[in-house]
Formats: C-alpha cells, structure tokens, sequence
C-alpha cells in the first residue's frame, strides 16, 4: 500500500499545482488579459494539466481500489483534482490516515 500512496502523493500534488497554474495564470491571462504575448506563452498549461490530471485520476483509482474504498469515495477523491486546493488537501489527509 505505501507505493500507492506514494504514487498518488506525488501526482495529487502535481495535478493540484498544475490546477493552480490553469486556474490562476492561464485563465485569467486567457479572458481577462488582453495580451497575445502572454497568451502564447502559457499555451501550454492546459495541455500539459489534461494530461497530469488524466494519470492522477488513475493513480487516485489504483489508491482507492487498493485501500476498498467505496465507488462515491473514490468519486469524490478523483473530482478532487478539480479544484486547485482540493487534491493538496485530499493528499494530507489521505498520508495523515495511510501512513
């Protein structure tokens, strides 16, 4: 069970500090920044966060399946990643409990 923690560890805290980035930096500078210099160059953050949150949801579905959790737990510990915080909090909590 501790490499699966560690697995989700390391991508829940990737997937919440690439969230961060595409909702703070890349969205605001999409919609509200009227700049094509700056848009050109966080083009990439909402490719590069498709893909983080594509495996943190298979890392969060290897933890939860690993650990039994029930469907709507592990339900809500993949929309985690939505949110910029929540993944960093489910994290905590998850090594606080685990580990």
């Amino acid at each position: 069970m501790k490499s699966e923690i560690f697995r989700f560890r390391i991508m829940a805290i990737i997937a919440g500090v690439m969230s961060l980035l595409l909702w703070f930096v890349d969205i605001p500078v999409a919609y509200f920044i009227n700049n094509g210099e700056w848009k050109e160059k966080v083009a990439w953050i909402p490719f590069v966060h498709g893909w983080i949150y594509f495996v943190y949801v298979i890392t969060a579905i290897q933890f939860a399946t690993k650990a039994r959790w029930p469907i709507m737990k592990m339900f809500g510990l993949i929309l985690a990643g939505t949110l910029p915080i929540a993944s960093l909090l489910a994290e905590r909590r998850i090594v606080r409990r685990y580990s």
